[in-house]
Formats: structure tokens, sequence, C-alpha cells
């Protein structure tokens, strides 16, 4: 029997072992897409206790805790930080094959030294070592990404942001690692949400300039992106229902927010209409801008109106969708290629049924702009687990070159959650070294370890032009 989460978890072959060990544990870690807080880090946030850190905005835990049946009071109430601790701790005894588990162990492994398993049993030997060590200077917000040897960090950013923490910690010598923004302009699609006319209001005030028009509403965002460009952002992310195309003229998509701006009803033909003229709008801008251009989608999001009434969006009531046509995704990139070429793409759906559909339609869009010019984005959310990984890039190798694939990233809010590079990592080494020991690639470490360094940290760094030296 093998030790729990030894040095050579998940990894079941003497190749496997290597290439982890060797190759992708000794490459630094490159967070592509994060949701973190840009502010926190600047400030340099010390946090009182591990609740804090772990249980604060973390939606995965939240839904383990609903399911064991812990009270709302004790996951996101009034309950005292170490009752949610030892909620957490109750629940995550029951969590065996949840990524929960082995996320969280790691965590406690990599930044506090303790291989105890958490429990009931153990919760509070660890609540009080864990804080003890939060309190040291060396276990502040910075000096955790430091100890994960993240080198680049893009966080997530509205358009109405003015992107103050990132220029002063760009200005702040004392800290190397990059933060940069990421252009996520999802309230400015969203004409079918209550408050887009709100919103519209606010990218007035950033942009300092009317919008009275569909016209004006792409010259605004355009000037927010030059703002967001001139400011290190080179990255895009869309979230997104499904990839859409029911192409409409200018003039309807103009007398559609013009009927939105009246306060009238829109139908969802329009709203379909609406989202698809501005996403081949902000398409040709990533393109000009030479952004990387990430689309997530296949989410049905806040399915619980009673809980999302009271807690808000992201708070752990979200779905896997089966409603994404893969023919509307084809023919959106077929749209945007025609009519001036597609950005470097990267596609992301939480369906997972939708990992060969993606696999097929990448492969009609590459070409000798950029290696692995369109990519299929990393197991993402729900299936951010062994299963999930392993299916992706099976699928990818398949149909495409695993090789060219840019990797893990963690979608977190959590300061803590840069070991999941790591599982993603271990998990990849013992799935090609598995193909390696059954005779299906050659062992040869000059062929091997550039594929494994490569999907771990240099592709991305190539990918996406970042200023990085790869390894």
């Amino acid at each position: 029997m093998k030790k729990f989460m030894d040095k050579d978890f998940l990894l079941e072959t003497e190749t496997a072992k290597e290439l982890f060990h060797d190759y992708a544990a000794v490459v630094p870690v490159l967070d592509y897409h994060c949701h973190i807080d840009p502010q926190e880090i600047y400030e340099n946030r010390q946090f009182e206790n591990i609740a804090q850190v772990w249980l604060g905005g973390d939606h995965y835990k939240w839904r383990q805790m609903r399911s064991n049946g812990i009270d709302e009071y004790y996951i996101t109430g009034g309950a005292s930080d170490w009752e949610k601790f030892e909620k957490y701790a109750l629940t995550l005894e029951k969590a065996i094959g949840n990524p929960l588990y082995h996320w969280s162990h790691l965590e406690l492994q990599r930044f506090f030294g303790i291989d105890t398993p958490l429990s009931t049993k153990t919760a509070k030997e660890i609540w009080d070592k864990a804080n003890a060590m939060l309190q040291q200077d060396d276990m502040r917000v910075r000096s955790l990404i430091k100890k994960a040897n993240v080198t680049l960090i893009c966080t997530t950013d509205d358009p109405i942001d003015d992107l103050k923490w990132h220029k002063l910690i760009k200005e702040d010598e004392s800290f190397d690692v990059q933060v940069l923004p990421a252009w996520r302009p999802d309230k400015a699609v969203n004409i079918n949400k209550p408050d887009f006319m709100a919103y519209v209001a606010k990218l007035e005030a950033a942009a300092d300039m009317k919008i009275d028009s569909f016209a004006d509403l792409k010259a605004a965002l355009a000037k927010r992106m030059d703002y967001f460009a001139a400011n290190g952002c080179s990255v895009a992310d869309h979230g997104l229902d499904y990839v859409m195309y029911v192409p409409a003229t200018d003039e309807e998509v103009e007398a559609i927010f013009a009927k939105k701006k009246n306060g009238e009803t829109l139908s969802n033909e329009e709203i379909v209409k609406f989202k698809t003229g501005i996403m081949l709008f902000l398409a040709q801008e990533n393109k000009k801008h030479d952004w990387v251009m990430q689309l997530h989608y296949g989410c049905k999001r806040d399915n619980n109106t009673t809980m999302f009434d009271k807690l808000g969006p992201d708070t752990g009531f979200d779905c896997i969708s089966n409603e994404a046509p893969g023919a509307q995704l084809a023919d959106f990139l077929n749209a945007v290629n025609a009519n001036g070429g597609l950005p470097r793409t990267i596609i992301y759906s939480l369906n997972p049924g939708d990992d060969e559909m993606i696999g097929t339609i990448i492969g009609c869009f590459q070409n000798s702009d950029a290696i692995g010019k369109i990519q299929q984005g990393s197991a993402w959310w729900f299936n951010d687990n062994k299963t999930g990984m392993q299916k992706q890039m099976t699928s990818l190798a398949n149909l495409g070159l695993l090789g060219n694939f840019v990797g893990m990233l963690t979608d977190s809010r959590s300061f803590l959650s840069y070991p999941r590079h790591e599982y993603f990592r271990r998990i990849l080494c013992n799935l090609v070294g598995g193909w390696v020991e059954n005779g299906e690639f050659p062992y040869d470490m000059d062929l091997l370890a550039p594929i494994i360094k490569g999907i771990s940290y240099n592709n991305a760094i190539e990918y996406f032009g970042f200023d990085l030296e790869k390894k």
C-alpha cells in the first residue's frame, strides 16, 4: 500500500516519477487566469486564520458543506471562523475521491508542512498550528505567492476598473512577480440582465463619453481596451452561456440597443443577436490588440434563486449546461476568421461531453500565426479533477497536439490554490508516463522533457508572449 499523498502521489510508474520530479516539479507556476484580488497583493494581506484564507470565498468548499447537511450559518453565515473550519473538517471526512480532499492536503503540506490528514479529530491541532504560522511575516500574501514559485498572475478585471492596484504593484520594486490585468467585459455583453443599463452608465464614466447607441458602446469599450493595453493587459476572458452565432445587421443591433435603452423587453432572438454582434466586435478588437481570447462557456448559473437572492452570484449554485450548439461555435470562429482573422483563442467548455467537439473545431482554424493558435483549455471548474483532466488531455492528444497545450490555471480566489498546478502536473506525468511504459511513445528524455516542461510552464510563455524566461 502506498503512503497517503507522499512524494510519489498519483505517480504510478517509474517513468511518471522521473517526469514529475526531474521536469514538471522544477519549473515555476504561471497562473494566466484567476480571480484573486490585486489589492490584497499590493497591501500584502495577512490572514488571521486558515478559515479566512480557505473558506472566505471558496464556493467549491461551500457546495460540499451544503451536501453534508451543514447549516448555511456555518458556511457563509455568522458562525465563528473556528466553527466554519470545524464544519469543513467534518465534511472533508466524507470527501473521498473529491479533488477538494487532495487540494486541501496539498495546501496543508506545501504551505504549512502539515502531513496529518484533516478530520474532526485533528481539526484543532491543525487549526492551531496553521494559525500560528499565519501570524509570521513570511506567510503574508506576497510570501505565499513566492513560496509557490509563481512568476506571473493574470487577474480578472472589468472594463470600468481603473487598474490602480496593478499600477501600484508594478511600481513596487520589492515584489518581482508580474500581476497583470485581464479584460472581462461580460457585463457589457449581457444585455438580458436587469442592471445592463446601470452598467452602461458606469462605463460612460470610465470611458468619459456618452453612450447613446451601440456604436457608442463599441467606441467606449475600444477606449477602455486601449487603457487596459497601456497597463499591461494581453489577455481577454469572456464568460458566456454558450458561444452563439446569430448574425444581424448593424441597423438591427442598433435597434435592439435602443429598445433596451428605452426600457422595453427584448425577445430571446434579439438578445442572441446583440450578444453575437458585440462578441464579433470584441473578437476583432482582441485581434487588433494581439490579445489572447479566452472563451469560457457551458455553465447554467444561479439555479437556486432563493439562495441567489440571499448571497448573490458565484456562491455555489451553478451547474453544467448541455445547451451549447457546436455548430454556432464553429460558425462564430469562422465569421471572426473571415473578417480580419482570429486572435489566439482558448476554448473551455464546462461540459466534458464537448471535449471531442472542441478538439475537432480547433483543428479547423490552426495556422502559422502561432504554435497551437487555437487551444482547448484545461479541464475547467467541475472537471478540474483527476478524471476530468485525464479525459481532456487524452481527447486533446487523440485529436490534436498535446505537446502544444498551454496547461493549467488556478481559476481561483484563494492564495493557497497554487498546488492545483502540482496536482495537474502529477496527473499529466502519470498519463504520459503510462503511455511510455506501455510502449506507445519512446523512452527518450530529449523528447519527453520539452513536452512536460512545455505543458507545465514554457508553452504558456510563448503562447501569451509574456516577458518571462523559459526554463
